[in-house]
């Protein structure tokens, strides 16, 4: 029987290339259900050529645009806001969901997906950074695999195969360290969203390009992988590899260090987060283990403070990477609009984080309101 999958967010980078992913093994997956928040036409153009059972909107503005282009598609079921969302990843038709949604946003859905107990192929990284420690717990609860999407996550979670209750001492978690990475602080004053959407090695969308240039997707990622493989923040060393061919490695209590390298080629954890534990077939270009060598740098925090500050939420605990996830979306898109500079995200959010109230013991309604509260103050303290 034909895995029915539901991508939330299939308009995006990650989206696209998991219906590639699809179209390779037609006789073993098939599209149930595709959403988008913003990017009807985009949306309808792959109704009409995956025929899923349904299509979401979340901007319910561009409902009727995308429900009357769509009229001649009738078995193509049309739907619109936040509440579709959450109703259909519970379809009972359904086996697996990819959630690709950016940011905050795909924080209810999963949650929704969990309790209907679908496997979550996860590439939505906010959902853990924000409630890593409630996300755990439903999975548990409910019985529910989580397989990550990330890159790095992914080599981490293929490293780990085969290594039972083996003592993990040390996740070494790779970075190309962006486009700035040598630049020098006076230089990082002037730098564009422009600039900064240029990265080295991977084709991503605009949000993730940026925070990949200021490191907080690496601080992400730190706090995505304490919650996804049961480690300590201080047990998590970020290693800047600027070839992108290592996607992080683990070493184990002998000294023991496994690693997995390949093509920067998304296509591949994708897969494997459908396929798992079965490697299926993926064309594309293959590495070449001569081509360049290898190189590892320490990252530096003083020029990309948002590492550290990640690393602080983190040890902090509670709500606060829920602050910084908060505030960091807000000052990415300032950034991205020309409202709030290069080095100026990091402050707004330092001061977001010193600003909104603390809750040690957070539930789901704290999370909410905690959001809503540092995006609140983010904006105020960009327009000074």
């Amino acid at each position: 029987m034909k895995q029915q999958i539901c991508i939330l967010g299939a308009t995006g980078s990650i989206g696209t290339q998991a219906l590639e992913v699809i179209e390779q093994h037609p006789d073993r997956y098939e599209v149930y259900a595709l959403t988008a928040n913003n990017r009807w036409e985009m949306l309808a153009e792959q109704a009409r050529k995956y025929r899923p059972a349904a299509v979401i909107i979340a901007n319910e503005e561009h409902y009727e645009a995308l429900s009357k282009t769509l009229e001649d598609v009738p078995e193509v079921k049309v739907y619109a806001g936040k509440k579709a969302l959450n109703e259909i990843v519970a379809s009972s038709e359904i086996h697996m969901v990819l959630t690709a949604m950016v940011g905050y946003s795909g924080l209810e859905p999963t949650i929704h997906a969990i309790k209907a107990r679908k496997k979550i192929c996860l590439a939505n990284k906010e959902t853990l950074v924000v409630a890593g420690e409630l996300i755990v717990k439903l999975a548990q609860e409910y019985h529910v695999p989580i397989l990550p999407v990330d890159s790095e996550h992914s080599a981490i979670f293929q490293s780990l195969v085969g290594e039972g209750d083996n003592e993990i001492e040390k996740i070494l978690l790779t970075c190309s360290g962006g486009p700035f990475r040598l630049f020098s602080y006076e230089q990082l004053k002037a730098v564009t969203a422009a600039d900064a959407l240029k990265h080295p090695t991977w084709d991503m969308g605009a949000k993730i390009t940026i925070d990949s240039a200021s490191l907080m997707n690496k601080g992400f990622e730190v706090i995505e992988a304490k919650w996804l493989f049961g480690v300590p923040a201080e047990k998590i060393q970020v290693l800047v590899h600027p070839q992108s061919i290592v996607h992080s490695a683990v070493q184990f209590a002998d000294g023991g260090i496994k690693a997995q390298l390949g093509v920067p080629d998304m296509r591949l954890p994708i897969q494997y987060a459908f396929s798992f534990p079965e490697r299926l077939y993926l064309n594309g270009d293959r590495l070449d283990p001569f081509a360049k060598p290898l190189e590892f740098f320490e990252p530096d925090v003083e020029k990309f403070k948002c590492l550290a500050m990640a690393y602080e939420a983190i040890s902090k605990g509670g709500n606060m990477p829920c602050i910084v996830n908060a505030a960091n979306e807000i000052v990415n898109e300032g950034f991205r609009k020309g409202n709030c500079s290069f080095l100026g995200m990091g402050e707004i959010i330092e001061k977001t984080m010193q600003r909104v109230a603390f809750d040690a013991y957070p539930d789901y309604d704290v999370y909410v309101q905690t959001d809503a509260e540092a995006r609140k103050v983010a904006r105020e303290l960009m327009l000074r």
